[in-house]
């Protein structure tokens, strides 16, 4: 069985269209069937249902699609490793992220690397901070960043670093006034805070409780650019890690104000890599200075765990 079947075929699967395939791969519609009649034959079975409407895969089609994507990767992954042998200094890697974590850690991060080492080059996928783990896990990435991360097993923490929340306002908010903030005092003002299904929420939500206080946020979002902006606008207070609005903070726009005492609420950045699975030069050069850079940016009012 040849690789170039492998590939034509999770293209034709990931496309959907024996068409589009062929355009992706700059190859004609026949040598796409031609090679999908060929791992039909490889493995004695059909893999897709032709019709006008597109393609469908068999069963024996869902299996195979299951596994091709990741066997290509490894062996993208595997050729880069033979760059590395060769001393090529030059490779590509791939990081997953969630949004809080780009602008004010990974962004600079990444900028401050390439130009060290401009040969290198990166993609960078943002999204859920579960999703990122899995593309870890799946061989889809090198390295996940991710912050506010559901616990998760199979990937290797290579750095773990907790960060407290405090209470984030305008310099023109009452609170603005404070060295730090009592829980108690939260309830005095308006809060947009992030939904139920963040485990910072379900903690603050504990806290309130215990303190005997009532929980009614004005405004409740998934999203923290929305906290962001409902915060510059003055209309609410929220709580989040003060690294999450560095930037903010740096510019005059926005204050993190400690919560009081050790009631307050800590989450962690998480930098993760697949625990069985040897990174190339280039990622390994990258995960190092991620976590130099790491350390340096939230060791400020948090402790840094291997």
């Amino acid at each position: 069985m040849q690789i170039r079947a492998l590939m034509y075929f999770d293209e034709l699967v990931r496309t959907n269209s024996m068409r589009q395939a062929a355009e992706n791969l700059n190859v004609a519609p026949t040598a796409i069937s031609r090679q999908i009649e060929n791992l039909e034959y490889h493995f004695g079975a059909p893999l897709v249902e032709r019709s006008a409407r597109g393609v469908k895969l068999t069963a024996a089609g869902e299996l195979l699609a299951a596994r091709a994507g990741r066997t290509l990767r490894e062996l993208d992954h595997v050729q880069q490793l033979i760059e590395d042998l060769k001393g090529l200094q030059r490779g590509r890697v791939s990081i997953h992220a969630n949004g809080a974590t780009v602008a004010n850690l990974l962004a600079p991060a990444l900028a401050e690397f390439s130009l060290k080492y401009p040969k290198l080059r990166f993609t960078v996928t943002i999204t859920s901070a579960r999703q990122a783990v899995d593309a870890v896990n799946s061989a889809e990435a090198d390295i996940a960043v991710t912050l506010f991360a559901p616990p998760m097993s199979g990937t290797k923490v290579r750095l773990r670093s907790e960060i407290a929340y405090d209470l984030i306002v305008t310099p023109q908010h009452p609170a603005a006034a404070h060295t730090e903030i009592a829980v108690r005092e939260l309830a005095d003002h308006a809060l947009a805070l992030p939904d139920q299904s963040f485990g910072f929420r379900q903690a603050f939500d504990a806290l309130f409780e215990k303190e005997g206080l009532s929980l009614d946020p004005v405004f409740v979002t998934s999203s923290l650019e929305m906290l962001k902006e409902l915060v510059l606008s003055g209309a609410a207070a929220t709580l989040l890690p003060a690294l999450t609005v560095r930037r903010e903070i740096e510019a005059g726009q926005l204050l993190a104000i400690p919560l009081a005492g050790k009631t307050g609420i800590r989450t962690h950045v998480d930098l993760c890599v697949a625990p069985d699975r040897q990174l190339s030069f280039a990622a390994t050069k990258l995960l190092d200075f991620i976590e130099r850079f790491m350390r340096e940016r939230t060791n400020r009012r948090g402790e840094t765990k291997d």
